[in-house]
């Protein structure tokens, strides 16, 4: 979304470009990705960027609350930029998993309030640096997903510690499937906090510049209207309880509801080693819930994954030539699990 147009007087950051524009209104100190045109994918010097400006905030007694968004009205990032993740070499994959992580742990250790805009596409990496805030706003524009397995990879940016807190099996049917949240699941899952219109946006982030984050924000917050998750929680919690992504597809397909059999068909697209892997990681977030070790353990499997063809294979057939990726393992029945455990061990 655009920027506040209070007329407060603002001062920009020393650390701010043209793509990770940062600047102070009153006492609020805003982020704003702006790379519309590529739904504000972050690059290595986005998340640098962004960093040294919470580094300064942090310390900055100017500075009382922070708050992100991204330009545009199409989201507030999609993750990563991932083409030019796969179009690297492994070592600068790397280099940008190792400043993204670190900036999620910064987010979430933030000393200030940060208030994070979820309108529109949140995905990914954009979840990363939403997810883990302290204010998390959705709206009805939300759409909030941890989609990696559809490229090879596996949820990231500690996206599996937010999975495994929703209610029930929802996290693990969001990651097996990549699939979306509307504003209302992302609150119902604990993705998000509040639900806010979009059309008051802009008055809100005018109103944070001077008032207390919390309180503005529950003065503008409505409730939001009944999750399309919810009323499929029955089948999902029985479906997905089942041990690994095999017994997981068998309860699927066995189930009387529809939505169970179209849940099925979406997880036979993903790459089955990255089912498994995410289902794994899942399962150790659950375990030990510490954001650290969870960051830690995304990023051991994110050098092991990269080094394996199915992250450039997803990169290439889904974003680029839009055919059908050929997966290797290419069936979840060739998938050792020695080599998943391998891909996540510390």
């Amino acid at each position: 979304m655009e920027s506040p147009a209070s007329g407060t007087l603002t001062r920009s950051s020393i650390h701010a470009t043209d793509a990770l524009q940062a600047w102070t209104a009153g006492n609020l100190g805003v982020i704003r990705l702006n790379r519309p045109q590529a739904l504000n994918a972050m690059t290595l010097d986005m998340v640098r960027s962004m960093d040294r400006v919470l580094q300064d905030w942090a310390v900055d007694d100017a500075v009382g609350s922070v708050l992100l968004l991204g330009a545009g009205n199409r989201g507030l990032c999609a993750g990563g930029d991932i083409r030019a993740i796969a179009a690297g070499t492994d070592a600068e994959a790397m280099e940008f998993w190792t400043a993204e992580y670190a900036l999620n742990a910064r987010v979430a250790s933030f000393p200030k309030p940060y208030i994070a805009l979820m309108d529109g596409v949140v995905m990914g990496g954009g979840v990363g640096v939403s997810g883990h805030a302290g204010i998390r706003i959705a709206t009805e524009r939300t759409q909030a997903a941890m989609p990696e397995v559809r490229i090879g990879f596996s949820p990231d940016c500690a996206g599996s510690l937010l999975l495994v807190r929703a209610p029930g099996e929802l996290g693990t049917h969001l990651a097996l499937t990549a699939g979306t949240m509307t504003g209302a699941d992302a609150v119902l899952c604990g993705f998000a906090d509040y639900y806010v219109p979009s059309a008051v946006l802009p008055a809100l982030c005018a109103a944070l510049e001077t008032g207390d984050p919390t309180e503005v924000t529950e003065a503008f917050a409505v409730e939001p209207p009944q999750a399309p998750l919810a009323r499929r929680r029955e089948w999902i919690d029985e479906c997905y309880a089942g041990p690994d992504v095999q017994e997981i597809l068998a309860r699927l397909d066995s189930h009387a509801a529809p939505e169970a059999a179209e849940a099925a068909r979406s997880i036979r697209e993903m790459a089955p080693f990255s089912l498994a892997v995410a289902l794994s990681s899942l399962r150790a977030a659950a375990a030990e819930p510490s954001l650290d070790r969870v960051l830690a353990r995304d990023l051991v499997m994110a050098e092991r994954m990269i080094a394996r063809p199915d992250f450039r294979e997803g990169v290439r057939a889904r974003l680029l030539d839009r055919d059908a990726p050929r997966w290797n393992p290419a069936s979840l029945r060739d998938v050792a699990a020695p080599d998943v455990a391998w891909t996540l061990a510390l």
